[in-house]
């Protein structure tokens, strides 16, 4: 008989969960790991909320298991290190991002794309290597392998700095892989949310003109004035993207909805790409002509690996990114649920778990 999430290891722990897609979060008592020869274990003090934590608790993509602790976006403080660890030491400023693990013996592994592991295993709602299910951010403190864990330099914010071991690497990885990192390069970034807003700010410390191309023209002061873009498309206004045809070397798309992809394909040079980092839940439609006729390329990209998302936050302190953010209590989760489902957050909302979650226990 399997043992209850309380019981399964030695070490207690509390958190909120999802106990069902109603998505529903609430208090839960469940048990991490003892501290591995390799494993770092830190008090948890802030953690983002991604949107991928929204459907994962709604199971929107159909391979959620509950009771689910989402959360990976976790920062604090270490409380205890294995025998072996060599990369942190008590009291450092730690973060945990997407994964906790992978098989460390394919060609992604040994090339530090631990992200595109077949294995990989992911911070919550994934299967361990132990056969127990992982519990992400949402609770009191986290353990993990030393290879998964980010160190943060002094200077970085630890509740500006949690969002970027999701959203900022999601969006560094491709500028710098298909090298729209190279300072000049005309940049255009699509939707001006989590992902969005702090692409903006990676492709300008890169050196980059960048264009914010969105449906909403109530964006346009936000994005010139205090994001820092060069210029702002209304992606629904013909003549505005007429103008800027065939002006931009390379395109991060964050929307994570259906649009249509054509209007963007304009705005690329030839030999342009068009970069999905957005997961819409249906399939996109893919003129085959219009990449034909520019030899333009459209790529996905997904995170990175662990040496990439340390050299991302090194990157992030020394030029001072950071998410924009809402602080919010424990408390307040299921409210800011409700109001990332509406897109009413700017940019990201980051949970005080080390001041507020401890009073949230019946």
């Amino acid at each position: 008989m399997s043992k209850s999430p309380e019981e399964e290891h030695p070490v207690k722990a509390f958190g909120w969960a999802a106990r069902d897609q109603s998505g529903h979060l609430s208090p839960f008592n469940f048990s991490r790991r003892a501290t591995g020869e390799e494993d770092v274990r830190f008090k948890v003090l802030y953690c983002g909320i991604c949107h991928s934590d929204l459907h994962s608790i709604k199971n929107d993509w159909g391979f959620s298991m509950y009771p689910l602790v989402p959360g990976h976006e976790i920062v604090g403080e270490v409380t205890e290190v294995g025998s072996k660890v060599k990369k942190v030491n008590v009291g450092d400023k730690v973060g945990v991002g997407c994964l906790v693990g992978a098989c460390h013996s394919c060609e992604s592994c040994a090339n530090d794309l631990e992200n595109y592991c077949p294995k990989m295993i992911l911070t919550y709602a994934s299967i361990y290597h132990d056969g127990t299910i992982t519990y992400g951010g949402y609770s009191d403190h986290m353990v993990a392998n030393e290879r998964y864990i980010i160190r943060f330099p002094d200077n970085m914010p630890l509740d500006g700095g949690a969002p970027l071991l999701c959203a900022g690497i999601t969006v560094y990885s491709p500028l710098k892989y298909f090298g729209l990192d190279e300072p000049g390069k005309h940049i255009g970034i699509v939707g001006l949310g989590g992902l969005g807003h702090v692409a903006v700010k990676f492709a300008k410390a890169f050196g980059s003109k960048v264009t914010v191309i969105s449906t909403s023209p109530s964006k346009k002061e936000e994005a010139l004035k205090n994001l820092g873009a060069d210029s702002f498309l209304v992606s629904r206004d013909q003549e505005q993207m007429q103008a800027a045809a065939g002006t931009l070397d390379g395109i991060i798309d964050t929307v994570s909805a259906v649009h249509p992809l054509l209007p963007l394909f304009g705005l690329l040079k030839s030999h342009g790409k068009l970069i999905l980092v957005g997961a819409p839940e249906k399939p996109l439609e893919l003129p085959a002509f219009s990449l034909i006729a520019g030899r333009k390329i459209v790529a996905g990209s997904g995170i990175g690996g662990m040496k990439e998302t340390q050299e991302m936050i090194d990157f992030a302190a020394k030029h001072n990114i950071t998410a924009d953010i809402e602080v919010i209590s424990t408390d307040y989760l299921n409210t800011a649920m409700e109001r990332l489902a509406k897109n009413d957050v700017r940019y990201r909302f980051v949970i005080d778990v080390g001041n507020t979650l401890a009073a949230t226990k019946p």
